[in-house]
C-alpha cells in the first residue's frame, strides 16, 4: 500500500494482519466527515491488497468508539447549493470481505457502536459499556444499529436496548452475545493480534467464502442457505489453497496459503 498520511486514523501492517487504530474523540461534524473519507479511502486501498487478510479495528484511546453524532444532526456540505449528507462509518468496513475484528478499549457508544457492529467479531476490555443512545435526542440508529444489533443478540434484547437507550457493561454485553470476549483492558491488544494471526494462517479464500455463506445465508431459507454453502464449498475444491492443504497434511507441515 502507498503510504498515506491521515488526521483520523493510523494504520499498519504486520505480516497479513492490518491494524487500523481510530484516533478520536469524535466530538464535531468536521471530524466526523474526516473519519469517515479517510476510512472509506484506506478501505478502498484494502480491497487492492492481496496481502491483507486480516484487520483489527481498534481506538487509540478510550473514547475512540464512542460517537455520539446523532447530537450533530445532518451534515451540510457545498456553497451554493448546500446538501444534506450522512457519514457512514460502517458501510466501508461491512463491504470489506475479509475477516474484521473490533478491540473496543473503552465505551462503544452510538455510532461508534454501530461501526463495531460492522465487524466480524469483537473484543472488549472488562471496563467497556454500549450503548446505541438516539433515542434520547428523538432519533433511531442509522448507520446500521437497528438491523445489525437484531441479527446478533436477537429481536427482544435488540429493542430493549434501542427502544430505552440503556448503557450496557462489558460483562452483560458478552452475556448476550455483543462482543465475543471480554479481557483485561492490558492485554486487549495481545488477545487481538493472536487471534487476528491464528485466523491470518488460514487459506484466505476460505475465509472469504466462510464469511459470505454466514453473512449471506442469513437472508435465505435453510434450504437456500444449505445450497450455497455446498457450492462455495465444492468452488474451494477448485483452488491451489485446497491442493497446498491437502499436501501440508500428508507431509504434517505448516500450510502455505496464497489465496488461489
Amino acid at each position: 500500500m502507498n503510504s498515506v498520511s491521515y488526521q483520523a486514523i493510523n494504520y499498519q501492517k504486520t505480516d497479513r494482519v492490518m491494524m487500523i487504530s481510530l484516533i478520536g474523540p469524535v466530538d464535531d461534524q468536521t471530524k466526523l466527515v474526516r473519519l469517515c473519507d479517510e476510512l472509506t479511502e484506506l478501505c478502498n486501498e484494502i480491497t487492492r491488497n492481496a496481502k491483507i487478510r486480516v484487520i483489527i479495528l481498534a481506538g487509540a484511546g478510550e473514547k475512540s468508539f464512542s460517537i455520539k453524532t446523532d447530537s450533530f444532526g445532518l451534515i451540510l456540505e457545498g456553497n451554493d447549493e448546500r446538501r444534506e449528507r450522512t457519514c457512514s462509518l460502517s458501510e466501508p468496513i461491512a463491504k470489506l470481505d475479509l475477516p474484521i475484528i473490533a478491540a473496543i478499549h473503552g465505551d462503544a457508544i452510538g455510532q461508534g457502536l454501530e461501526l463495531a457492529l460492522a465487524c466480524d467479531l469483537r473484543l472488549a476490555s472488562e471496563t467497556s459499556h454500549f450503548g446505541l443512545l438516539h433515542i434520547r435526542t428523538g432519533l433511531i440508529p442509522w448507520d446500521g444499529g437497528t438491523q445489525r444489533l437484531s441479527r446478533l443478540v436477537g429481536r427482544a434484547k435488540a429493542l430493549e436496548m434501542i427502544l430505552t437507550g440503556e448503557v450496557i457493561d462489558a460483562q452483560e454485553a458478552c452475556r448476550i452475545g455483543l462482543v465475543n470476549k471480554m479481557v483485561p483492558s492490558g492485554e486487549l491488544m495481545t488477545v487481538a493480534m493472536d487471534m487476528a494471526k491464528e485466523i491470518a494462517s488460514k487459506g484466505p479464500i476460505a475465509l472469504r467464502y466462510a464469511k459470505e455463506a454466514v453473512y449471506q445465508g442469513m437472508d435465505m431459507t435453510l434450504g437456500q442457505g444449505l445450497r450455497l454453502e455446498a457450492d462455495l464449498y465444492l468452488l474451494l475444491h477448485t483452488t491451489q489453497d485446497r491442493a497446498e492443504g491437502i499436501q501440508s497434511f500428508r507431509k504434517k507441515r505448516v500450510p502455505q496459503f496464497e489465496g488461489k
